[in-house]
């Protein structure tokens, strides 16, 4: 065999025909995963080949564990690149320097071991060329990183002392078929499996499984290569395969996971079978199942774990999809690869739809005009062609897959269109999915990538440009809310638009997790951390999880804007001071499950405490219907409080998980009345007004009662976010680049004038960057009633401002042992203009450190929305208007400057920001900028804060 055998565009040799995956079987099998002995070598010859022969001594090699990758185990470093190749673009060849890792095995049968039958050895997966030896004899060797490949080895076995060697190369023409947008980590990742063949053996099978909605019936037909019996004793069937039976079943759904167990039997095998009733088809121009509409409630999702990359144990896959169900996602788009199988197995049992895409990426042509491009090159169709069947003929019986994908970001090209004939040919009874082709050729829906809210208004109404076949397509948005750092924005005005027009079907937010690998200096490490000559920095950091698993605030404010229950207010009458008679709609936004899962509660608040709770009795509704509902009277009988209902719908099983609420206001606020009763009066070089005292020559705060303040001044900027420095799609305008080009977060502050008169002291302020004409003139007017201090704001911007503000508001300095924080407003997390549908009122309460969002590229965070009062370090404020707070142990600057959270270290003191106003979030970073709305304009503006001295057992 030719020593390139690793640059040849085939998909390999020797290896089986793809089949159906299915986890267990009576048949003995032998994992051969744990600890193998291991070479690494710079160049894919840098070695021969007699390491593969039986009785070569490897006690000198390193060990590694399998499954696996190499780079994660003290060989060589992985690299991460969006879509640019790491490597010279001259398909199907690969550099010299190809990192070649020499893996052994030694095993023994079971004592049980069957003397009879074949044996297959299963690769689940490698990446990303691998060449194969049992007991020194070659089997062949293949591509397809994240698909399985198997060989017949029954001849080749003995009893002990078996060898399996295995040679895997990083790079390979398969690599570029595998430009994924994630870390290039080589290694044998997945499972390594010997399977016992018993003398009639199932071989492929395919379990066909339909429901019609109209008759309530389920209509079975199991296909199998050799003969049997399918039996599914709650049924009561008892057939030969290939033949087809009608029944009475429950369908499954993503939310109604309904599975019969079954047994596919055969003269040498029984395997279990796990089987869901379900019809998917394009109907009146949109996707439906069982007859309904359905609507994505999706994430994109990479395989990854922190410190063990894409091995990921059963333990951590279910912990994913638990998750997933409990912040109300419905779906999953597998980007960019066919999962490991046993996440499939997770979500047939708990319920996702899946989007199941091939093993296909060819972004980083896309540098070359897409010249060369595989997928529009014959000579590649074959390892086109091998990769869409191993995925569908692996996935094919798994009820939760209703759409293939053909690949992701491949341009076009003839050998789509090869892979989505050969699909429909095996397999009519999914939809497929590719997002490159506008023309939507070779699919069943329109899919695009971030999209702006304009588009996909205009695309819903049937009124965007295209063909007229396309026109007639489902939409779905297959990427959309880029999850990375802060953020993402707007995606409650998407939402709208998807429940708003029966084209839009959803979407799939990207993406699920960071991708921030364990690293003992950086915490979590992203591109150029492990000095990759070409990488793409923390863009592999856009999960709504971080890397540990921990719900980020962007998850949390998806499930709010997903929930499948409506809730609001239609009205209020009565005393509204008192929190007269209200009344709530519930509306049901499930597709198929009506609401007796679900047990609703309402409580009445009282400026942000419960006065009064109980049970609101919500009848039985179906999908799609709703009822208006009387709240109780409250006995409340208090005045001059903010009063607001809670209604929360929870899980009626006993585990009270809330999935969905919403806060409907009762009786308004009452904005602090602070009279101007004091004067300010000099004391030396300080004047005096009520709690607080002045410099008297600057006018600058220093003291409210005991409390020492430092530098309150007026504040704009904001560490940019991962959304602020990226580019909106339609523009190309870069907020974060274009601020610092305005010198925003170098403000100068000149002082113009310090004024006292008989009941105030003004000081008159010109806040401007170096080298620029433009200004905000500001003007601080301090009054007090005595007790308490009262500040007013006045802001009027200079110049031709041609950018929006990062923030507007004031920014000062609390002593370095304020820690303990409570406040009357929105949380328990962060909140921003367009990210602000999860932020419940109430009273909150936390450390300075607990404000905090532990983003892997340290960015703006920790803003609290709403807020009426906060407290902090011995000094409370109130709002008029309501504001935003953050309190972090380290200035905006700092903030700035940092590239990992390491880099974060408290010197100094508790930075407090009071925002009268912030600019929006978006999806920039990969997609749109903020709405118009959720833009913060450079514009005349006034604010109040009114201050006072309080206890605080956490100042020092």
């Amino acid at each position: 065999m030719s020593t390139t055998y690793h640059e040849d565009v085939s998909p390999g040799s020797g290896t089986l025909p793809p089949r159906a995956g299915y986890a267990r079987s009576d048949a003995m099998s032998l994992s051969l995963n744990g600890s193998w002995r291991f070479r690494l070598s710079p160049t894919a010859d840098g070695a021969d080949y007699s390491f593969a022969a039986p009785g070569y001594d490897s006690g000198a090699w390193d060990e590694v564990a399998v499954p696996g990758h190499w780079v994660l185990q003290g060989h060589g470093a992985p690299i991460y690149t969006n879509h640019l190749y790491p490597f010279p673009v001259d398909p199907p060849r690969v550099p010299t320097e190809n990192p070649t890792g020499d893996h052994l095995r030694t095993f023994d049968l079971p004592a049980r071991w069957p003397g009879s039958g074949e044996a297959v050895l299963r690769f689940d997966g490698v990446e990303s060329c691998a060449r194969v030896w049992l007991n020194g004899e070659e089997l062949g060797e293949f591509k397809g990183s994240r698909l399985p490949h198997e060989f017949a080895v029954g001849a080749l076995l003995r009893a002990e002392g078996n060898v399996l060697a295995v040679r895997v190369h990083q790079w390979s023409s398969g690599s570029y078929l595998e430009d994924q947008d994630q870390w290039w980590m080589p290694g044998i990742f997945r499972d390594v499996t010997l399977l016992h063949r018993p003398d009639g053996a199932a071989g492929d099978f395919f379990v066909h499984a339909a429901y019609d909605h109209r008759s309530g019936r389920g209509t079975l037909r199991v296909d199998s290569a050799v003969p049997g019996r399918v039996t599914v004793p709650e049924l009561g069937l008892d057939l030969a395969a290939g033949d087809e039976a009608v029944v009475e079943a429950d369908p499954w759904t993503a939310e109604t996971p309904r599975l019969y167990d079954g047994e596919l039997a055969t003269a040498g095998e029984r395997i279990p079978l796990r089987i869901g009733f379900r019809t998917v088809l394009v109907e009146d121009g949109v996707i439906k199942v069982n007859g309904r509409r359905i609507l994505f409630r999706g994430v994109n999702r990479h395989e990854f774990h922190p410190e063990t990359g894409r091995t990921l144990d059963l333990e951590t896959m279910r912990a994913d999809v638990v998750l997933m169900k409990q912040h109300n996602i419905n779906a999953v788009r597998t980007s960019h690869y066919p999962p490991h199988p046993a996440f499939l197995d997770l979500c047939d049992e708990l319920g996702l739809w899946v989007v199941d895409e091939c093993d296909l990426e060819t972004h980083g042509f896309t540098e070359q005009d897409w010249r060369a491009n595989p997928v529009d090159d014959e000579r590649w169709t074959p390892a086109l062609l091998d990769r869409a069947a191993r995925m569908v003929e692996r996935d094919k019986n798994h009820p939760s897959v209703v759409v293939w994908s053909l690949g992701n970001e491949c341009g076009t090209g003839r050998g789509l269109t090869a892979m989505a004939d050969w699909i429909r040919g095996r397999d009519p009874e999914r939809l497929i999915h590719y997002e490159g082709d506008l023309s939507c050729a070779d699919t069943d829906m329109y899919s695009r990538m971030y999209a702006s809210h304009a588009e996909v208004a205009a695309i819903g109404r049937r009124e965007d440009d295209g063909p007229p076949e396309r026109l007639q397509l489902p939409f779905v948005l297959c990427e959309y809310a880029h999850a990375m750092g802060n953020g993402p924005g707007g995606l409650s005005e998407y939402q709208q638009l998807f429940e708003a027009h029966a084209r839009n079907q959803g979407g799939f937010v990207w993406e699920w997790i960071d991708h921030g690998l364990a690293h003992p200096e950086f915490g979590y490490a992203y591109g150029g951390d492990f000095g990759e000559e070409l990488h793409d920095g923390n863009f592999v950091c856009d999960g709504l999880l971080f890397p540990d698993r921990t719900p980020s605030p962007g998850l949390v404010e998806y499930k709010k804007v997903i929930q499948p229950v409506g809730i609001e207010g239609v009205r209020t009458d009565g005393d509204r001071t008192e929190g007269g008679g209200a009344a709530v709609r519930i509306t049901n936004k499930y597709d198929f499950t009506d609401l007796s899962h679900l047990t609703f509660e309402w409580s009445f608040d009282v400026d942000g405490e419960t006065a009064e709770t109980g049970v609101l009795d919500v009848p039985v509704l179906a999908p799609g219907e709703r009822a208006d509902l009387e709240l109780p009277a409250p006995a409340y009988a208090g005045r001059n409080a903010e009063t607001r209902w809670t209604v929360r719908a929870l899980l009626a099983d006993g585990t009270r998980h809330e999935v969905a609420w919403a806060q409907l206001p009762a009786a308004p606020r009452q904005s602090p009345p602070v009279a101007p009763g004091s004067r300010p009066r000099r004391d030396g070089q300080s004047v005096v007004l009520g709690p607080a005292s002045f410099d008297a020559r600057t006018g600058e705060l220093r003291t409210i009662g005991p409390v020492d303040i430092r530098q309150l001044r007026l504040d704009v900027w904001r560490a940019p976010t991962d959304n602020d420095n990226g580019a909106d799609w339609q523009s190309g305008v870069r907020y974060g680049q274009r601020w610092r080009e305005l010198g925003l977060h170098r403000m100068q502050h000149r002082l113009d004038a310090v004024e006292l008169s008989d009941d105030a002291l003004t000081v008159r302020t010109r806040v401007a960057p170096a080298a620029q004409d433009i200004a905000l003139v500001t003007a601080y007017r301090w009054t007090s009633d005595g007790a308490r201090l009262r500040l007013t704001v006045s802001v009027a911007p200079e110049g031709e401002w041609t950018a929006p503000l990062p923030r507007l508001g004031i920014r000062f300095g609390l002593p370095a042992g304020a820690d303990s924080v409570s406040w009357f407003g929105g949380g328990p997390g962060e909140a921003y203009p367009d990210t602000r549908s999860a932020s419940r009122l109430g009273r909150w309460h936390s450390s300075v450190d607990g404000l905090q969002t532990p983003y892997v590229r340290p960015q703006e965070n920790g803003a609290r929305a709403d807020v009426r009062w906060a407290e902090v370090g011995g000094v409370r404020v109130e709002g008029d208007p309501e504001f935003w707070f953050t309190a972090r142990r380290w200035t905006s600057e700092q903030l700035d400057a940092a590239e990992h959270r390491t880099d974060l270290r408290p010197a100094g003191p508790v930075w407090v920001n009071l925002d009268h106003a912030q600019q929006g979030i978006g999806s920039q970073s990969c997609g749109p900028r903020p709405l118009d709305q959720h833009q913060l304009a450079a514009e005349p503006a006034e604010f109040t804060f009114t201050f006072a001295p309080v206890p605080d057992p956490g100042a020092e």
